[in-house]
């Protein structure tokens, strides 16, 4: 009988054990899941927003057309200037007031939303070039201030940094959860078939014979766990993702993001890995190879 097959048959013998086994990991690994998830679609945004290359420039109230005419023509001359947009107290008080109800915002007059011109840059545009355009254009007399939205970019580059420790310290605590509750199972499950073991071990049967189908077990539980992991979180995701607003979407300039495929991989293999070394473990102690 292969170790395919001995290790097929102890599953259904102790299935109930397994399964509370499996359900175990998937908690772990429901945790790192999200974790990641909140990290990739981080990280999207932030590399969306690096290389969005925007700068809206706010003009002074007593600013004339013909000024912003004049910045506007400037601008559309300059290298890596892809489009640039005037938009007028007017349009910016219609844009803002587009769909809504507030009683305070009706209210405000149309001075009390400045004239801007909107200038989006190229895609290679970097960082550098955004700020020299940017400090050229404050120190204009008709310009009140100019917003290139990168300290956003930074707030979300510190963002990404604590998610990516919180992530690393909540991976350290799914792996220490994962070896340890599938140590355990396959300690119990070892104490269920002492019997067999020891009939086998009488006729000659060596430890890496007896070894294997736990180990395979191992691997098995850390696989099906964190798979149904990436299942459920992937089920969470497409809920959220059907009642994410799309002019949100089009206002950050991304939507939600999904575990990229390798990713999942990753976890999958990450969980059989673990599952195998677990076993592997608990079994020697108990063998005393």
């Amino acid at each position: 009988m292969t170790p395919l097959e001995r290790a097929w048959r102890g599953g259904r013998g102790d299935f109930r054990l397994h399964l509370l086994s499996i359900f175990s990991v998937s908690v772990a690994f429901v945790c790192m899941a999200a974790a990641l998830l909140v990290v990739v679609n981080v990280q999207s945004l932030r590399d969306v927003w690096a290389k969005s290359g925007r700068a809206s420039v706010y003009l002074r109230r007593e600013a004339s057309r013909a000024a912003g005419a004049e910045i506007e023509q400037a601008l559309r001359s300059t290298p890596k200037v892809k489009s640039v947009r005037y938009v007028s107290t007017e349009d910016a008080r219609r844009e803002v007031l587009d769909g809504r109800t507030d009683a305070i915002l009706s209210q405000l007059p149309a001075d009390a939303f400045p004239a801007s011109i909107e200038v989006t840059l190229e895609d290679d545009a970097s960082a550098s070039r955004v700020k020299a355009l940017s400090d050229m254009l404050s120190a204009l007399p008709e310009v009140e201030s100019v917003e290139t939205y990168q300290s956003w970019t930074e707030r979300l580059a510190s963002l990404l940094k604590a998610g990516v420790t919180a992530s690393a310290l909540l991976a350290a605590v799914v792996l220490a959860a994962v070896v340890s509750v599938v140590a355990s199972t396959i300690r119990l499950t070892l104490q269920r078939r002492r019997i067999e073991v020891e009939v086998m071990k009488l006729v000659g049967a060596t430890d890496e014979y007896v070894r294997r189908p736990f180990i395979i077990e191992g691997a098995v539980q850390g696989a099906i766990g964190s798979l149904l992991a990436i299942g459920l979180v992937g089920a969470l995701f497409l809920i959220v993702q059907s009642r994410f607003d799309s002019e949100l979407g089009v206002l950050i300039g991304m939507t939600p993001r999904f575990l990229p495929w390798y990713a999942a991989v990753a976890m999958v293999a990450t969980g059989a890995v673990l599952g195998a070394l677990a076993a592997y473990g608990s079994l020697r102690r108990l063998l005393l190879v």
